[in-house]
């Protein structure tokens, strides 16, 4: 159970605790592993007195840590602390561990990995962050007692320290366990520590200690595998996750778990998404364990990956393995039926790939980069707010953004970042994370906290962006990513002004909310505007691209007598394409809404389920079970940022829409799909041809069939 903290111990929080580490050497003799790889553990035992009324644990584990008491593991939360950049803020859980301990002696353990804080991977200026240091702890139990006395526990040079099982644990790359070293009973009072060190006083990582509400990130489904041949385990679906097994072993076996998302004609193949990772690491997106001659249970603590296959080599005889699903346990609170399947098989595999990168923060990729790129997660946003209850994990992140927003307002491309992604990866159509998530959650929830959060540093940001314009045209960063073809990829000017102009225009809304002036943002946005329509809208030029049109409809760029005109246009595209789309992540984003506002959702609707490339079908008839980073299904199979067309379902074909003046359902007919049902939050809209079921825990305008009017919570029926 995780504890508000200022409830419990207010500005006396670690004021007598130390951060710790343990003291080595380089290399020991008998190992073949550098000591700064190895997993920590530290332990203490500690007295209580009688008549316990509640004991609280404050801890901060870097990189990543797990904590026992008295032989118990106190949490299912993994792969704490969360990334921050540590040298400005910190981030530390607290716990109620009552129910773990005793009157008399007890014992606590830490088991403390590398994780993001002490990465040795250049590949994104990891190994040259300026925290970058030996992992590390801080921890205070305070215990209080019936009669308001109360014993304080600190982290000191009294903690014990010695290497951990880990001889080797890097967030992306793996781990390599030696079983042999598992140091059983550590967090037991009767535990010989006579062989440990004390540990050392060290440095801070530098940032302000911060006991902020996150989303843990736990296992959130255990799945055994569906298939196996030649050491291979298929299990069935793409997921970011670990291994579990069980086995015994002789004693010093080695054996390799290798985790893939391909099989190809039976060879697996790991190239093509882990192609950025080149350098010389003991492991390349493996786990390796070294048996002890007993039985070993095992399940990876300081990494995670991205797979649906695992090799496994030199494996004992009647070795146990199932995979575990792990991600942030953000709350569902939206689903998706339909009597076309494919359209249910293509919500799935948004939601998992949604899923699967939401581990402590949005990212790219479980397998390869496990980065926070912003433009993924803004073009995820929409049918994230649909499918989850995102308020604490997009502040967390927004905060991140906060940290790393430079003094100009120039934001990076990835966040948090340990320098990397300023100069390159950016660019308005990622950074508009920073104005476009605060928008759209109050759209969703009616309240203004990340408004208020992130005014200083969405102002700061349009500041940045407004120097970077030339005669309010902005060209810079990265555009319509990942294209269908690259040599007919709309240009950056068109996508980038755009939003420049979307970013002004929830500006001026959002300033209105909050009190704010906003005459400033209102007439920026007009200028953005006439500019933007001025240069591109009436120059046919750009009418080859499926991008340019949705951009402009979707973003009201388009004169309001041309909006009908250029929807029909983008439609032709479409279906002179034979109803395929033409677009990047950009255009993707915004197509679906371009056409459906303008009567055009049968397009989409055979554009979406076309079976030929390019195609969300194409996927899944190819056996995707998540969304790809590619069209053509080329490197990550595991991406979210196409995942706009499940916002589709619940916007379009349910008819969910939150809007600047309240919630309005509105849903859409398809002539092939006879049933359609979705939920969210207490929302509930069921189509049975054109039968339309609506259930209702808010007012909403109803814009179905004849009707057109604002009802009251409940349920009514309407015909289409």
């Amino acid at each position: 159970m995780i504890l508000t903290l200022l409830n419990i111990v207010g500005d006396k929080m670690f004021e007598n605790s130390k951060w710790i580490k343990i003291v080595y050497e380089a290399y020991d003799s008998d190992s073949q592993f550098p000591n700064e790889e190895k997993s920590i553990l530290f332990r203490r035992n500690f007295h209580l007195k009688n008549s316990i009324e509640k004991v609280i644990l404050s801890i901060c584990a870097l990189g990543f840590g797990e904590c026992f008491v008295n032989g118990e593991r106190i949490t299912d939360n993994l792969l704490t602390t969360p990334y921050t950049q540590y040298d400005k803020k910190v981030i530390y859980q607290t716990y109620d561990i009552t129910d773990f301990v005793r009157p008399g002696e007890n014992a606590i353990g830490v088991h403390v990995g590398n994780g993001y804080y002490n990465d040795n991977l250049p590949t994104w200026k990891d190994n040259v962050a300026s925290w970058k240091h030996t992992p590390k702890l801080i921890a205070e139990i305070r215990a209080e007692y019936i009669d308001m006395s109360e014993d304080v526990i600190v982290t000191d040079e009294s903690w014990k320290s010695n290497f951990g099982p880990c001889v080797f644990n890097h967030v992306r790359q793996g781990e390599i366990y030696d079983a042999s070293f598992r140091n059983d009973g550590y967090s037991l009072c009767d535990f010989d520590d006579t062989s440990w060190k004390n540990s050392s006083i060290t440095f801070s990582p530098g940032g302000e200690l911060s006991g902020e509400d996150t989303v843990p990130v736990r296992v959130v489904e255990t799945i055994s595998p569906v298939g196996y041949k030649d050491g291979v385990y298929d299990f069935g679906v793409n997921i970011s996750g670990r291994i579990k097994v069980k086995m015994r072993g002789e004693k010093g076996r080695k054996v390799t778990f290798g985790y893939y998302e391909i099989v190809d004609d039976d060879n697996i193949d790991s190239s093509n998404n882990m192609y950025l990772v080149k350098y010389n690491m003991p492991v390349l997106n493996k786990n390796i364990v070294i048996c002890s001659g007993e039985e070993d249970e095992y399940a990876p603590v300081f990494c995670y990956h991205g797979f649906r296959y695992v090799r496994v080599d030199n494996a004992p005889a009647d070795m146990e393995i199932v995979a575990e699903f792990i991600c942030s346990d953000l709350e569902m609170i939206g689903s998706f039926e339909c009597s076309d399947k494919m359209l249910e098989k293509i919500h799935s595999a948004s939601v998992r790939s949604t899923r699967s990168n939401f581990v402590g923060f949005p990212t790219d990729c479980p397998h390869r980069e496990q980065n926070g790129w912003t433009g993924d997660a803004l073009c995820s946003l929409d049918q994230s707010l649909m499918n989850f209850e995102m308020t604490t994990a997009y502040k967390k992140w927004l905060g991140d953004f906060k940290v790393a927003q430079r003094p100009s307002g120039q934001l990076p491309g990835i966040v948090p970042t340990a320098g990397f992604g300023y100069n390159w990866g950016s660019g308005p159509a990622w950074d508009s994370c920073i104005i476009l998530i605060p928008y759209k959650h109050y759209l969703h929830t009616k309240s203004t906290e990340l408004i208020e959060y992130m005014w200083d540093a969405m102002e700061k940001y349009m500041g940045y962006i407004q120097s970077m314009s030339d005669n309010y045209l902005v060209n810079f960063g990265l555009g319509d990513w990942c294209p269908v073809r690259p040599e007919h990829m709309c240009p950056t000017i068109i996508t980038d002004t755009a939003f420049f102009y979307a970013d002004s225009v929830a500006m001026e809304k959002m300033a209105k909310l909050t009190g704010r002036d906003y005459s400033c943002w209102g007439e920026l946005a007009k200028n953005i505007r006439n500019e933007w329509n001025s240069k591109f809208a009436k120059d046919d030029t750009y009418h080859s691209y499926q991008t340019f049109f949705a951009c402009g409809i979707y973003n009201g760029l388009f004169d309001d007598d041309k909006k009908e005109e250029y929807a029909s246009k983008l439609a032709k595209l479409v279906e002179d394409n034979d109803y395929h789309i033409d677009c990047g992540i950009l255009g993707t984003k915004w197509i679906f809404s371009a056409l459906s506002e303008h009567g055009y959702e049968e397009v989409l609707y055979k554009m979406v389920t076309n079976p030929s490339f390019p195609s969300y079908a194409n996927w899944i008839i190819n056996g995707m079970t998540t969304l790809c980073e590619r069209w053509d299904m080329s490197f990550s199979q595991n991406h979210h940022m196409f995942s706009e067309v499940d916002n589709w379902f619940y916007r379009y074909l349910g008819g969910i829409k939150f809007t600047d003046d309240g919630l309005v359902i509105s849903p859409v007919y398809l002539k092939d799909v006879e049933y359609v049902k979705v939920t969210h939050r207490g929302i509930t809209v069921e189509r049975k041809g054109k039968d339309v079921k609506v259930k209702l825990s808010q007012c909403a305008q109803i814009k179905i069939g004849t009707h057109n009017e604002k009802v009251c919570p409940g349920e009514y029926l309407f015909k289409l």
